[in-house]
C-alpha cells in the first residue's frame, strides 16, 4: 500500500482535510497521514464538521509535528500550503514532493471550509490519481 503525506504549516485545516478525503476517495490504495512543520496542536473545529458531515473523520486524527512520522517511508509528499513547500524537510530516502496549495481558511465561515472541501476533492484526488498512474 503507498503511503503519502499531506504536509501543512500548523496542521490543523487544510492537512486534516486532506488527511481525510484523501483517505476516503482512495480506502484500499493508499494509506495518508497528515503532519505540520509547526503544528497548532488542535483541529479546527470547522475543518472536523466538514469531515464529519462528508463522512470522512477519523477520531484517531489529531494536529501531530513532521517529526513524530518521520520514520515512514512516504512515496509522496504533498504540501497544501506555501509554508510547508518552502521548509519541506529532506526525508530519509527519496520522495516525490508536490506542491497543491489552498488558501488558509482557518477563522473563517464555515462556507469558506464547504468551498475547500470541494476545490480539495478537484484539485487533489486528480493529483493523487495522476500518481497512481504513474506508479
Amino acid at each position: 500500500m503507498k503511503q503519502i503525506l499531506i504536509l501543512c504549516t500548523g496542521n490543523s485545516c487544510r492537512s486534516i482535510m486532506a488527511e481525510g478525503l484523501l483517505n476516503q476517495q482512495f480506502n484500499n490504495l493508499l494509506e495518508v497521514k497528515s503532519a505540520g512543520t509547526k503544528p497548532s496542536g488542535k483541529i479546527n473545529a470547522n475543518a472536523k464538521k466538514i469531515l464529519q458531515q462528508n463522512n470522512a473523520w477519523n477520531d484517531n486524527f489529531y494536529s501531530k509535528n513532521i517529526n513524530d512520522i518521520f520514520n515512514i517511508d512516504f512515496d509522496l509528499v504533498i504540501t497544501v500550503c506555501d509554508g510547508a513547500k518552502e521548509t519541506c524537510p529532506i526525508f530519509p530516502k527519496p520522495v516525490k514532493k508536490i506542491h497543491v496549495g489552498f488558501e488558509d481558511p482557518d477563522g473563517k465561515d464555515f462556507a469558506v471550509f464547504e468551498e475547500l472541501w470541494l476545490e480539495m476533492n478537484e484539485r487533489l484526488i486528480k493529483e493523487v490519481d495522476n500518481f497512481i498512474s504513474n506508479s
